[in-house]
């Protein structure tokens, strides 16, 4: 049995302990053994460290903003109305223009109940400080700690004062048929192998889903850029999903997995040297990438500037069952940041939840990136633009803006070094 691609990165142990630098430095220069095959040798060396160097100085904060502003256009491209439906075709037109041209959809239907009866709150919330000692639970295991203020998703229109989104987004949901797309770059030396990169395209809140999460979906389509480069070739495929539905529970990435998993690494037709749906190394996913302003204040309001200490949080799920590769991932794309990210660094949390990799999650090592751990700070109403109508592009800075990007510049570095990427000369 061909041993899972990540065992091979023997270093990746190192980097959890006490190991000095120049420990870790050897280890990511040995070669891996003959048992080990399956992943290039020189995928940790130097020229493959040059090659991912160069990729991520292809990546633009203007071109990013950019494709943030143009899936605004859409509104906040909520499942099931005519605008998210015209914001999967224009993501799919825009990934042939950036040369991944071989797009392809997954369709499903989403017919959920007839929605409950809101819930009578029993008790009163609890006090927005969490006080010293007190263990209050978040999503995915985590824990609140400090100040927290209110979150939720805004369903009144009136919140929106601005008429024209407002009358954009007016279109209700409707149940029935669903669309997601995606794009392939296959690999030259192993198709049957490939890493997914993904991130949602639809949002709720009757803004315009800038962050939640068109950030998201703008670094993959942006990465797809840089890869489909008619120079970049890499060994390993690489795929780039956006999912729909996944502010509803995850149905989009829910279908992808039932319809394409048990046909992993099947080359159709026999011998033609193409994998439909090749074998699934890691899932990276990418969910609110932009605000990182700290800790709500006592009175409830965050500072109105990025902190100066912002980072990009990558989570794995301690709980999940493929966990022990996940945190190998995680650290992988650390060390990436490190080595590629420009300004912000990157942290590792193990609670990762509510978004689509959790889909992934017992099937592949599955990582998502985020702007702030998911469970213990925007649970606790880090972002007070999450789900809200102030969910707009003007909302955020230069400074927030870079944070995505520096997301960005993590995953193409890692997923260059990953898939093995080179440049044709």
């Amino acid at each position: 049995m061909r041993p899972h691609p990540f065992i091979a990165i023997g270093a990746l142990t190192l980097w959890l302990g006490a190991a000095a630098c120049d420990r870790r430095e050897e280890a990511l220069s040995t070669p891996p053994t003959s048992a080990q095959s399956s992943q290039p040798q020189s995928e940790l060396s130097d020229d493959v460290d040059a090659t991912a160097r160069a990729l991520v100085g292809r990546l633009d904060l203007d071109k990013y903003k950019a494709t943030i502003k143009g899936l605004t256009a859409f509104g906040d491209r909520r499942q099931g109305t005519d605008r998210n439906r015209a914001a999967v075709d224009w993501i799919d037109a825009q990934l042939k223009s950036a040369g991944c041209t071989n797009t392809e959809r997954i369709k499903y239907a989403y017919n959920p109940p007839p929605p409950a009866a809101p819930a009578q709150r029993q008790s009163p919330p609890p006090n927005r400080v969490v006080a010293s000692g007190e263990i209050r639970r978040g999503q995915g295991g985590s824990r609140y700690r400090g100040t927290t203020a209110p979150t939720g998703v805004n369903t009144d229109p009136q919140k929106q004062p601005d008429v024209r989104l407002r009358e954009l987004n007016s279109q209700p949901t409707t149940p029935g048929a669903r669309e997601e797309v995606y794009c392939t770059k296959v690999g030259a030396t192993h198709p049957d192998e490939m890493y997914i990169v993904g991130a949602h395209m639809d949002g709720h809140g009757w803004g315009e889903a800038a962050n939640d999460n068109g950030s998201g979906t703008a670094l993959v389509m942006e990465i797809a850029r840089v890869l489909s480069s008619a120079d970049v070739q890499t060994d390993r495929s690489i795929r780039f999903a956006l999912w729909n539905n996944e502010e509803t529970g995850y149905q989009g990435a829910h279908a992808y997995v039932e319809q394409r998993a048990a046909l992993q690494g099947k080359e159709e037709p026999a011998g033609s040297g193409r994998y439909p749906e090749p074998k699934w190394l890691g899932m990276i996913q990418h969910d609110m990438m932009l605000f990182d302003h700290g800790m709500p204040r006592p009175d409830g309001t965050l500072s109105p500037e990025q902190r100066p200490e912002a980072d990009v949080n990558v989570e794995f799920q301690s709980t999940a069952k493929r966990a022990d590769d996940a945190m190998k991932l995680a650290f992988l794309f650390r060390d990436a940041n490190e080595r590629f990210a420009t300004d912000y660094p990157a942290a590792v949390g193990s609670h990762m939840t509510n978004t689509d990799s959790s889909q992934f999650m017992d099937l592949v090592p599955a990582i998502s990136l985020r702007e702030n751990e998911r469970g213990m700070q925007i649970g606790a109403g880090w972002d007070p633009h999450w789900h809200q109508p102030t969910d707009r592009y003007s909302t955020f800075s230069n400074n927030d803006f870079r944070l995505g990007l520096n997301a960005a510049q993590t995953t193409l570095g890692a997923i260059a070094r990953l898939a093995g990427a080179t440049l044709k000369k």
